[in-house]
């Protein structure tokens, strides 16, 4: 069971907008991009995000006592972070994102699995971002998608150790993202402990939880997070260090996704490192937005 959610939608409300059609891109092996259409604002008009519903309930498996004793909460502002709704065929799904610093000021972090299917699949389709979610409603607007990054060890063989994806944003109303909410920092991983902030969007509610734990080493390359509350939806999570209450912002050390694409149970929670070659495609990304 992955942190994707899975939705079906139960009342369909045909609403057609103006359908922005923008371009998601792969980095593949030899470097030359490859380009997929995606996203329109239109497509997510407020009865469909609240008539979406889960297609199939989470199933998790036993974990121990002391991953159970810290639980999420409900955040009430977020770490600029927001709801990724997506579609592939005829189903709607939605994970996590963040803002993340860039030249562009017009970057998102989430896992790579969120955007990208991985070996033998696609791109997501229908691609928006809604910062700050709650109940149906966008405060800060609806963002498209301008393109979409993966490593081709995620878009080629599903390796988990790459689950990190990054989107550029088109602008809204003349603005950037990062004008309107801010950005969290990415950092290069040095240690596999961290007091950090894991914000996300759950199946069980329409706003984001939020915990405060210490991460620790799961394997080389994965971090491992443990409080419970962490269901579908929360793939994409950003793992916040050096959190500054006032300016709500941080350094991300993680996002949650990787080894078993975030984890089989809502206690226990995964992310790659963000090693080296992360780090490049960071530096991918922020050429794109430029």
């Amino acid at each position: 069971m992955t942190r994707k959610r899975v939705l079906a939608v139960v009342a369909v409300a045909v609403v057609l907008c103006a359908v922005v059609v923008t371009l998601a891109v792969t980095l593949t092996g030899s470097g030359a991009p490859s380009a997929h259409p995606v996203g329109a604002a239109g497509f997510w008009t407020r009865h469909r995000l609240m008539a979406a519903s889960p297609e199939h309930g989470p199933i998790f498996h036993q974990t121990s006592a002391s991953a159970k004793a810290q639980q999420a909460y409900r955040e009430q502002r977020g770490l600029k972070v927001g709801a990724l709704f997506l579609r592939q065929g005829d189903t709607e799904h939605f994970c996590t994102a963040s803002v993340v610093a860039s030249a562009g000021r017009d970057l998102l972090v989430t896992a790579a699995h969120c955007i990208n299917s991985g070996k033998g699949g696609s791109y997501r389709k229908d691609i928006v971002f809604i910062p700050d979610y709650q109940d149906g409603q966008a405060p800060f607007g609806i963002w498209t998608v301008r393109q979409l990054l993966v490593a081709p060890e995620w878009a080629d063989a599903s390796d988990p150790d790459f689950d990190v994806g990054f989107v550029v944003l088109n602008s809204l109303d003349g603005k950037n993202i990062e004008e309107i909410l801010g950005a969290n920092r990415l950092s290069l991983d040095t240690s596999y402990r961290y007091l950090v902030h894991v914000t996300g969007y759950p199946n069980t509610d329409q706003r984001p939880i939020t915990c405060r734990n210490y991460t620790s080493k799961q394997s080389t390359s994965q971090l491992r997070f443990e409080c419970g509350g962490y269901t579908d939806g929360t793939s994409g999570s950003p793992w916040v260090t050096d959190f500054d209450p006032q300016t709500r912002t941080g350094t991300i050390v993680g996002v949650l996704g990787g080894y078993q694409e975030g984890g089989e149970t809502p206690e226990v929670s995964y992310s790659a490192v963000l090693s080296p070659a992360i780090q490049h495609l960071y530096q991918q990304a922020i050429s794109a937005g430029k």
